[in-house]
């Protein structure tokens, strides 16, 4: 059980962790989830009535989909949407993320009282895949886990002061928990306050009649206020009916409705079983999963000799897993207010873990950077690429490569590097995962000024295979009017010359698309595959990469004029 983590580590670490979130953040390809178009589609409609409620969409069940918080903080951040780009919009996620970091620092510091356990915790949490996949793009996640964390992170800072406070920290945690629901949904009260009364139980010696003595009164401050700010957007919308029917009754009550045959077989088996949910949340640490749940075996040995604070953390935890066992629908992505917790815990036991977590942790890495270059040679020395340009990778992105993998080796076979050398690969395989997809985000992926500007005010069908896929257009192809057709019809250019004026077509690497005599195409680019069949998927493994896993995207014009009805046909990316 080795692994002194020096000063000089937790600084050089720290830096690689702040440029590897800054790092590809306005990148097409950066890991998000899907959520991040319909988000950028109510926040552009929404912006173009000049007023911050009620909120805008063109996509059915969809226009309050979320409380307006993180809608607003999209209008401020892209000025009403006159500034859009991917990196305005995220950059506040970003800064939500690294406010929770800094916070979570200054609790640990504060109880461990250690400086570099603080940062530890800080660059742990940092490091969990969930928190780089959800703590970028424009998503709901970064503000709630902030707000729902800070509370409790202010419970462990002060103490005995806080938990005795009568009214300033009870106004402090209803204000904080406010803002949390609205930026996600009301029913994160439900954890919150279960997790406070664990809190309070626990600090009262689990005595119920001092907790109800003392305590009660601040549980209800605490809900009713986070209550009253959430009811602040039913106060200020001039269509609350709409909020509760859409958000209250379709988003929320109706994640427990029975997913298969019945609720009791849903929670016992099955994707959405309380296992899976349980697997789930430890895969939300990624490549430090077995880290964790190293760390929470050494907890469950040692637990007769948990302090205070170690023991608050692990009720957090606790309290959230088995509210959100009651939905039906059970996802790990609902416990991400809880993993700055559980990297705390990591942290306060980092010289005590066993090394097995941490070599599994740089084998997995070393797989990812390794199949990262092998697959980054064979592109870059392929020649069914595109006529648009050739995939190119600068020589930083091979010393990136190299050195990655060498750091992953070091700690492999040293020892007293292993634990260190396992938390900066992590952002270092982070950085390898951008930057291998670099060259699509340079004229490869791109159309050419010119081609953008013949599509400016003109109709343009694109393929859609998400809802409010032509927000990544709209990147693309700035100016153009959007309509969406099926992803899956994107190769039959036939059919789709003979029925759109102007639309985007795809056919393999190295095919030319035969168009018709009358049709032009204005220009190309290269993209990536979202999906693909087993069969494809057998061929890339065997070496076939660059013919399964990207296609080149045409932009053709062709003689069909353009009709009423077809521009109020059913657009397939609403």
């Amino acid at each position: 059980m080795r692994g002194p983590f020096s000063y000089r580590s937790a600084i050089l670490v720290l830096l690689l962790g702040v440029f590897t979130y800054l790092y590809g953040l306005d990148s097409r390809f950066a890991p998000k989830n899907g959520d991040e178009y319909p988000y950028m589609h109510i926040v552009r409609m929404t912006a173009n009535t000049g007023n911050w409620l009620p909120l805008q969409s063109e996509m059915e069940g969809l226009k309050n989909t979320k409380p307006p918080l993180i809608f607003w903080q999209g209008l401020v951040s892209t000025q009403w949407a006159n500034d859009w780009s991917l990196l305005n919009l995220r950059w506040p996620g970003v800064f939500y993320t690294g406010l929770t970091a800094f916070f979570l620092f200054l609790a640990v510091r504060r109880f461990s009282g250690n400086a570099k356990t603080g940062i530890l915790a800080s660059l742990v949490w940092l490091s969990f895949f969930a928190t780089y996949r959800y703590g970028r793009p424009f998503l709901t996640d970064p503000p709630e886990v902030f707000w729902i964390s800070l509370p409790f992170m202010a419970l462990l800072y002060w103490g005995k002061a806080a938990f005795d406070s009568k009214f300033l920290f009870p106004l402090f945690a209803g204000i904080c928990l406010g803002f949390a629901l609205l930026a996600k949904s009301f029913a994160y009260i439900v954890p919150a306050s279960f997790a406070l009364v664990l809190y309070y139980w626990r600090w009262r010696q689990w005595s119920i009649p001092k907790t109800l003595m003392q305590d009660f009164y601040k549980l209800c401050v605490v809900g009713l206020l986070a209550l009253a700010v959430f009811a602040l957007w039913f106060a200020l919308d001039p269509y609350p009916e709409a909020i509760w029917k859409e958000f209250v009754l379709g988003e929320n009550a109706g994640k427990f409705d029975a997913r298969s045959t019945n609720y009791l077989l849903d929670l016992l088996s099955g994707g959405d079983s309380i296992w899976m949910l349980l697997l789930t949340t430890l895969a939300n640490a990624g490549l430090f999963s077995f880290v964790l749940i190293s760390t929470l075996w050494q907890c469950w040995r040692e637990r007769r000799f948990l302090t205070m604070e170690e023991s608050l953390l692990l009720l957090l935890v606790m309290a959230f897993f088995i509210v959100f066992t009651l939905p039906s629908q059970r996802s790990g992505r609902y416990l991400l207010p809880v993993m700055p917790a559980l990297a705390a815990l990591i942290a306060l036991r980092w010289e005590r873990l066993p090394l097995w977590g941490f070599r599994i942790a740089l084998i997995l890495q070393m797989i990812i950077l390794v199949a990262l270059s092998w697959i980054g040679s064979r592109l870059q020395l392929s020649v069914l690429i595109s006529e648009a340009g050739s995939w190119t990778y600068s020589y930083g992105h091979w010393l990136l490569m190299g050195g990655s993998v060498l750091l992953a080796l070091a700690g492999l076979l040293k020892k007293d590097l292993c634990k260190t050398a396992a938390l900066a690969t992590c952002f270092l395989s982070y950085c390898a995962l951008n930057s291998s997809l670099s060259p699509l985000e340079g004229q490869l992926g791109r159309y050419s000024p010119a081609v953008i500007e013949q599509v400016q005010g003109k109709d343009l069908w694109i393929p859609c295979d998400y809802r409010a896929k032509d927000e990544e257009y709209r990147l693309l192809l700035p100016g153009g009017r959007l309509h969406g057709y099926l992803a899956s019809e994107a190769g039959e250019v036939a059919q789709l010359s003979a029925n759109y004026p102007l639309v985007l077509v795809q056919a393999p690497l190295g095919v030319k698309p035969q168009v018709c005599d009358s049709c032009q195409i204005l220009g190309q680019r290269m993209e990536m595959r979202a999906r693909h069949s087993n069969e494809e998927i057998i061929e890339i493994l065997k070496g076939n990469i660059a013919k399964h896993l990207f296609v080149n995207e045409f932009l053709i014009a062709t003689p069909v004029v353009n009709s009423a009805a077809l521009l109020d046909s059913k657009d397939a990316c609403r």
